[in-house]
């Protein structure tokens, strides 16, 4: 009886932990973050910046903002898909920020799904952020158009409409757009210049676009 018990036990923890690795994206990620807020839980009222590697990749995020209780909280190749369904109690709600900085959105048209659905997963998350952080500053970040990315521009720029034209009228809420601030001058494609050899992530000049555009949000 009790070699049928613990049998039954070894097993349920193999499934669960499978289940665990399947089911919840990038979660050595999500244990570090919460290993590191064991250690120095951030105070209330930070300025939270979450999504994917654009913020996870921005290394010196903080130093930008040396005043101000910057939450940097990016993960990995993340999608708005997994920020609503997973992250939200674990990176999210428990920061009680003032302001949140959020970029996802790129990854999930990546991954093949459309604007309509981007847009839908957003609208998903905008009533939880309003519900549990009724007082919190909600900032959408536009999804940029890289460079090998090229075949997905029209996708990215109607997602961003559609964002945008949620947001409108929405408490607290603001979409900011970082598209033309990478474009090349007299263009409407974005400047390679401002990314990494990769041509998916920003360099340092292309994040000092970025920051010239959110330094008065921020503060």
């Amino acid at each position: 009886m009790k070699l049928k018990l613990f049998l039954l036990l070894v097993g349920c923890a193999f499934i669960s932990k499978v289940s665990a690795q399947q089911g919840f994206p990038f979660d050595n990620e999500i244990r570090a973050f919460k290993h590191q807020d064991s250690l120095s839980f951030p105070k209330p009222g930070g300025i939270l910046f979450i999504g994917s590697s654009s913020i996870r990749l921005w290394s010196d995020l903080e130093q930008r903002f040396p005043a101000e209780p910057i939450i940097k909280r990016g993960v990995g190749g993340s999608t708005l898909e997994q920020l609503v369904d997973y992250y939200t109690p674990y990176i999210l709600f428990p920061y009680q920020p003032r302001k949140i900085f959020i970029y996802a959105g790129e990854n999930d048209i990546a991954d093949g799904k459309s604007a309509p659905f981007v847009a839908k997963e957003f609208a998903k998350l905008w009533p939880l952020l309003h519900q549990k952080l009724p007082k919190t500053e909600i900032y959408y970040l536009s999804i940029k158009p890289s460079p090998v990315r090229a075949k997905y521009y029209a996708t990215v720029a109607q997602a961003n409409e559609l964002i945008k034209t949620y947001l409108t009228n929405k408490p607290n809420s603001h979409f900011v757009d970082l598209v033309n601030v990478i474009y090349k001058a007299g263009t409407t494609r974005p400047d390679s210049s401002l990314f990494k050899n990769d041509y998916l992530h920003l360099n340092n000049k292309g994040y000092d676009k970025w920051q010239a555009v959110l330094q008065p949000m921020v503060k």
